[in-house]
């Protein structure tokens, strides 16, 4: 069953199990960005290591997630088919029309122009269906209800901030509408965007997995708090090496904020209080960066940045 056009819903109510260990029992969301050109995928499953299979994305390509009695050719087939031209109701169609496990598939489809479709084979497990909105494309299979797909699709639309964050958003309102109808075991997400790999190559901009967790959404929330806290750091000490102290001060606050267990986080406010004269809160926030990790001045001695550490007398005790 294809759902193709705008704030259209999908349902498939009533079909045969099909062998519950080999499906990737999922709800997910796929979406496009129209400010910036993101592109992007979330799941969470009760399925061990859920994000080497359902989430796949390329920059100024599409988003495909590919799940259920999963086929996961879906993904980079999916891709490809995007690159010849073919719109995202082709695509699907192409994907599905040969296939004789078409009908336990579920498929969600996104393109750069945020155009988008979802598909849900009809004997999927129920609850399945899916749900589409203006530049995204929401689907689930055994799922505790249709709420699941309902709460996921408000949420995206009422989220603010980066599509990163309005995705893990979008999986925290499906869990709390209920969810996997067999549990959870593990999240993924990935966002792709040109030239936003590490060290500017490849579009991988955000790629977190969390392969086995008692409460994999949460854990998936920390990772991409903890990605964007060692974002703000470097932001920081880049703004300090330019003079900028106080906007420095800002943003190294954040840091701190989103992942207060980072001890890169605490180094940066650190600097950051030291430039901008507030020697005492220096102090401390070296302190829990000592203490969440013992060995942090094998960094502060091989660093111009940590020289103040060094040489400041109200430091010598936490150094020793």
């Amino acid at each position: 069953m294809l759902n193709i056009g705008k704030s259209m819903a999908q349902t498939t109510m009533k079909a045969d199990v099909t062998p519950e260990e080999e499906q990737t029992s999922t709800f997910s969301i796929v979406a496009y960005d129209q400010e910036n050109g993101d592109l992007g995928v979330a799941v969470q499953s009760k399925y061990f290591s859920v994000g080497p299979v359902v989430p796949w994305a390329e920059a100024g390509i599409g988003a495909v997630a590919t799940q259920a009695y999963v086929n996961v050719s879906y993904g980079p087939r999916g891709l490809e088919l995007l690159k010849d031209g073919l719109s995202v109701e082709e695509v699907v169609e192409a994907l599905t029309k040969d296939d004789e496990g078409r009908d336990r598939r579920q498929l969600g489809i996104v393109d750069s122009r945020g155009n988008a479709a979802t598909y849900t084979g009809p004997v999927c497990t129920p609850f399945a269906g899916g749900r589409l909105g203006e530049n995204y494309a929401v689907q689930g299979n055994i799922l505790e209800g249709e709420g699941v797909i309902d709460a996921m699709a408000e949420a995206f639309e009422a989220a603010h901030g980066e599509l990163a964050e309005r995705l893990v958003v979008a999986l925290e309102a499906g869990e709390e509408a209920g969810g996997d109808a067999r549990g959870r075991q593990s999240a993924a997400l990935l966002v792709v965007r040109h030239g936003a790999g590490r060290s500017g190559y490849g579009d991988r901009y955000v790629e977190l997995r969390v392969d086995d967790h008692e409460t994999p959404i949460m854990e998936l929330r920390r990772l991409l708090n903890l990605q964007f806290s060692n974002g703000f750091a470097y932001r920081s000490h880049g703004l300090l090496d330019e003079g900028k102290n106080e906007e420095a001060l800002e943003i190294a606050i954040k840091s701190a904020i989103l992942s207060p267990e980072s001890d890169i986080a605490h180094l940066a406010l650190c600097r950051a209080y030291y430039m901008n004269g507030a020697t005492a809160k220096a102090v401390e926030e070296y302190q829990l960066a000592k203490a969440i990790n013992e060995k942090v001045d094998f960094s502060v001695n091989r660093s111009e940045r940590w020289k103040f550490i060094l040489e400041n007398e109200e430091f010598s005790q936490t150094t020793k």
